[in-house]
């Protein structure tokens, strides 16, 4: 494997070099908000293995959320070239035999699985059978995925004892649809049980959000001795949460017993995305339960992923109609303090949140000043994303 790395990596170089021309290319502004950003992104990493400034091969799960949104910005415009730039990333990674490049699944890493749900749509176009062989070995690792004594997914097997709000996007939707798509009925239960337990331990009763994590052990200095929920709600988290309810229902049956449950939750959601948006500029704040305090400030990254959320569920029939003006005032917050346009036409998205976590080494306390002091940059998938996505939502709306 490690030789045929390194040629990967030879001919990947080879391949960098030759598409630098590329990058002189403009963005029309005449194009839909999603395919600016597509094309913008496609300039910024010419090989889909650069995307999330990656120097080399990895499979990571921001490759599995901005691909899977530009593979939705081929199905709704046509360009082949979008289903190119995903098919190009899945054909590298993966092996005939189904193995995938950097994937170890002896990490039991939930992060690990999201990166794979484009592959659903690969495997259906090409019928080349080294990517259902991927997709089962991505499903295999529920099998081995230690729980919580509810059932709950830990998040990772290095965070034991641990359900992280993210952990439920990371895996959840996945799950959800290897189910539907491979006639698995006995697992929708269990796909359910994820949500339901994370949202009965991470819910703040005083303000109606869902704190970023929760540890059932207790031993983190980061949890609530008797709670054991971390100090605060991301903005983030909270976003991958609300995008994985309304992306994971797609593939849940109508009369599922507890299907209402999710929608339950997700009503919820919704009342506390509006309940917190900012009045002012329509966008949400990177620690939600401190929003306007001093040093936080409205983050790219969970406003994309809300404004996503309410727009699909609104669509799907999930949530009431009136949460369409707290959308469509979102999405145009964003256009107006997020996004800058080059004089190439290159669409970029200012103000994400890099990167947050608790636990680990360095240890993240996961306190307000830990939140508000992470890395802030400028198109980190994270948001682009999510904005490709509540484009395409926007983009169906205004046909």
């Amino acid at each position: 494997m490690m030789i045929k790395t390194n040629l990967k990596t030879a001919f990947l170089g080879i391949l960098l070099c030759a598409s630098q021309l590329f990058a002189q290319d403009k963005v029309s502004n005449t194009l839909p908000w999603s395919v600016r950003m597509t094309e913008s992104e496609m300039i910024r990493c010419p090989q889909s293995w650069q995307l999330d400034f990656q120097p080399k091969l990895k499979w990571d799960y921001c490759h599995g959320l901005e691909l899977g949104a530009i593979l939705d910005v081929y199905d709704m415009y046509g360009d082949k070239k979008f289903y190119d730039y995903a098919l190009s990333y899945a054909d590298t990674m993966t092996y005939e035999d189904g193995r995938i490049e950097t994937y170890n699944p002896n990490e039991l890493s939930l992060d690990r699985i999201n990166t794979g749900k484009f592959y659903f749509r690969i495997y259906e176009q090409t019928k080349n059978e080294k990517y259902k062989k991927a997709l089962d070995l991505l499903r295999k690792q529920f099998d081995s995925q230690p729980r919580t004594s509810e059932g709950g997914f830990w998040h990772k097997k290095v965070y034991p004892h641990q359900m992280w709000l993210d952990g439920i996007y990371m895996g959840s939707p996945f799950y959800a649809e290897y189910a539907f798509r491979n006639n698995r009925p006995q697992d929708y239960a269990d796909i359910i049980k994820q949500f339901v337990v994370i949202a009965r331990h991470t819910y703040d009763p005083a303000t109606g959000l869902y704190r970023h994590a929760w540890d059932e052990s207790r031993e983190q200095k980061w949890a609530d001795k008797k709670t054991g929920q971390s100090a605060h709600c991301w903005g983030r988290a909270m976003g991958w949460y609300a995008m994985a309810l309304v992306d994971a229902l797609d593939y849940i049956p109508k009369h599922e017993a507890g299907r209402d449950s999710m929608l339950n939750i997700l009503n919820n959601v919704a009342a506390q995305i509006k309940k917190y948006q900012d009045k002012k500029t329509g966008l949400w704040y990177q620690v939600i339960d401190r929003s306007g305090d001093k040093g936080n400030y409205l983050e790219s990254s969970c406003s994309t992923m809300f404004v996503y959320t309410l727009f699909k569920a609104i669509r799907m029939g999930y949530i009431d109609k009136s949460y369409l003006q707290v959308a469509e005032k979102g999405y145009k917050g964003i256009l107006r303090d997020f996004i800058e346009v080059d004089k190439q036409g290159v669409v970029s998205i200012t103000k994400a949140c890099a990167v947050a976590g608790l636990g680990g080494n360095p240890y993240r306390a996961g306190d307000y000043e830990y939140y508000i002091n992470e890395k802030i940059r400028s198109n980190d998938p994270k948001a682009v994303g999510p904005f490709i996505l509540a484009s395409l939502e926007w983009e169906r709306l205004h046909k």
